[in-house]
């Protein structure tokens, strides 16, 4: 294996973490407004999410610097061609940041219903954008022969990366929901349980209408050598079986199927990519790879040793956060401001 193929598979691995992390982060963001009935709720569903969102979010830093450093020319095209759509992204995830921090300051009911919807809107718009994204990446964008995107803002709001966004957005929602059924206890953890429930059949069917759509739209499980790609069925059999420990309230083996749905899921389309980063919907010649977007051997070489040191530590810290914080909250826990 190469130091090109190794980062790539470095950034596939913080991007699958980022979403299985930040993916439950987004569900719980958007569950709140309607799972929450009162103040005290609401709170208790913040709390679930409060020791754990800022560190799911140094998955995304960390894989956009790994991005960057790596493959400069992935980096830059990704960045300028999606402009618009990764802009309003950053400005819905920094309203998200401020919500978690503001709603506290003022016992106003306006003032915190204004923050929750904040939190909503912050968790909504990247859960559906994430999903537009990866969509566009692997059905192909314009890009012509010197890497630039050579598109428009609606080139990448088309049928099939809106139909992954919608799946994303489902997805990351029943993820969330899961989630919240174990972090709580009481009613709190019933009504995450009845939307979970809820939830599970819309997720199965825009999912599976995507591997279809995709099936056509892209190459992606053909260049896997097998139709439709062991990773992709682990996929699907995970979300059904998710469903199956939802309804009967084994919600840890749920979320862990919810998780290893995301795992094969973004498993199956680095897989379809590679050695592709970015897919030329102009000239299959054009598209953007671990080579011709790559940074020099010693660029790699010396990130390779400071990764090898620090990523380490960075899931040991993160792994014992986890731990400190896995009791379930309660409802009388629930801390007013």
């Amino acid at each position: 294996m190469d130091l090109n193929t190794l980062w790539f598979i470095l950034i596939s691995v913080l991007f699958t973490g980022f979403f299985i992390l930040e993916g439950f982060d987004y569900g719980v963001g958007i569950l709140l407004p309607f799972l929450g009935k009162d103040d005290t709720d609401r709170r208790l569903i913040i709390n679930s999410i409060g020791p754990f969102w800022d560190g799911n979010e140094v998955w995304l830093i960390t894989a956009g610097g790994a991005m960057f450093a790596a493959f400069p020319h992935w980096y830059a095209t990704l960045f300028s061609g999606f402009y618009l759509a990764l802009a309003l992204m950053l400005v819905a995830l920094i309203v998200r940041g401020v919500a978690f921090e503001f709603r506290s300051k003022d016992k106003d009911p306006r003032w915190r219903a204004l923050w929750d919807w904040m939190l909503f809107i912050g968790s909504f718009v990247p859960a559906l954008l994430w999903g537009v994204a990866f969509m566009n990446i692997v059905r192909g964008v314009p890009i012509d022969a010197s890497m630039t995107y050579v598109g428009g803002f609606w080139d990448l709001l088309n049928p099939f990366a809106l139909l992954g966004g919608l799946a994303s957005l489902v997805m990351f929602t029943f993820h969330g929901a899961l989630f919240l059924s174990l972090r709580t206890a009481g009613e709190m953890q019933e009504r995450a349980h009845r939307a979970a429930n809820r939830l599970w059949l819309p997720a199965v069917v825009l999912t599976f209408a995507l591997v279809i759509v995709a099936y056509f739209a892209t190459d992606i499980f053909t260049r896997l050598g097998v139709n439709p790609g062991v990773s992709a069925v682990a996929a699907g059999a995970a979300l059904l079986a998710s469903g199956w420990f939802a309804r009967n309230r084994r919600h840890g083996w749920g979320f862990l199927m919810t998780a290893l749905t995301i795992f094969f899921t973004m498993n199956t389309v680095f897989r379809g990519l590679y050695p592709r980063v970015m897919v030329s919907s102009l000239n299959p010649d054009w598209s953007l790879t671990i080579y011709n977007a790559s940074s020099s051997p010693y660029t790699l070489r010396v990130m390779s040793i400071v990764a090898l040191i620090f990523v380490p530590i960075v899931l040991i810290y993160q792994g014992w956060t986890y731990w400190v914080f896995r009791a379930r909250l309660t409802r009388e826990q629930s801390l007013e401001y």
